[in-house]
């Protein structure tokens, strides 16, 4: 009747030729072999996407860290000392990153992209920090990708791994940072050296500001050239490069005219209250 529920197609099949179906497939049949490749395939790419996250959450982590000891270099009395630590964090990082390198050893690194893009933006957020701190100028994508050059002598302990296995594996491998990569991991760079001009300006450091203002003047007109031709998540990040720029101009232009009326110790206090400012009603 119209009322009525219309059958689906393999419901006009009887149940028993469907269990004869089911019955006659064989588990040693190529079929069936060629399907149980495919799932130990499928199986195996999967653990190594999942071994990939673990490890860029590894990265991410350690990258931080190493991050928040270089906002100690204004304030601590020997900065040289700091930089070291820095660098032994870093040489952890990296040795992080062998193990991402060692796993994508013959496959198509575009394939596990998704999953160890976080922890290299925040590694290049951080080598490239380290770096500002030391020369004051930025790291180029060549520069960084020299280090991730890896030799088999400074290969991890792989205990279960056999020797044959080790033959079959290039003498030589790295792991190059994407261009999108880098851009992501300098656009949130300037976050943190807007941070680094509250630290100087905090610790009476009236010269840095202005470094810092230039500098970042120079990498918002770099994005800026790029534009909407980029990728979507590098225009993503224009606006909060744009903020921490307006940020640090703000403390530049508080610097220069009320500067010498503002007691040092009270030159945050006046740049914090009118950065509030500047995240509640947006740039001007």
């Amino acid at each position: 009747g119209s009322g009525g529920f219309r059958k689906r197609k393999h419901d006009n099949f009887p149940r028993s030729q469907k269990r004869e179906e089911k019955e006659n497939v064989t588990p040693s049949s190529a079929l069936m072999t060629s399907f149980k490749s495919f799932q130990l395939e499928l199986d195996t790419r999967h653990d190594k996407y999942e071994r990939l996250v673990k490890l860029s959450r590894d990265i991410t982590i350690e990258s931080k860290r190493t991050i928040f000891l270089l906002h100690r270099f204004i304030s601590a009395p020997n900065g040289e000392e700091i930089l070291n630590e820095s660098e032994v964090k870093l040489d952890a990082v990296r040795r992080k990153i062998k193990q991402v390198a060692q796993e994508l050893i013959g496959e198509d690194v575009y394939q596990f992209h998704r999953a160890i893009s976080p922890g290299l933006q925040e590694y290049v957020e951080a080598v490239s920090f380290q770096y500002f701190i030391k020369t004051r100028s930025l790291i180029s994508v060549e520069e960084i990708n020299k280090q991730l050059i890896f030799t088999a002598e400074d290969r991890e302990e792989t205990t279960n791994t056999t020797s044959s296995s080790h033959d079959k594996q290039p003498h030589t491998w790295s792991l190059k940072i994407t261009p999108v990569d880098y851009l992501l991991g300098v656009a949130d760079l300037t976050g943190e050296l807007m941070r680094l001009c509250i630290s100087s300006v905090g610790n009476g450091d009236i010269d840095t500001p202005f470094e810092l203002s230039q500098f970042l003047r120079q990498i918002y007109d770099g994005f800026t050239f790029i534009g909407n031709t980029g990728p979507y998540e590098v225009s993503k990040k224009l606006y909060t490069l744009k903020q921490s720029l307006a940020k640090v101009e703000n403390a530049c232009y508080t610097l220069k005219v009320r500067g010498s009326e503002i007691p040092k110790h009270m030159l945050a206090d006046v740049f914090s209250t009118k950065t509030e400012l500047i995240d509640d009603d947006g740039l001007p």
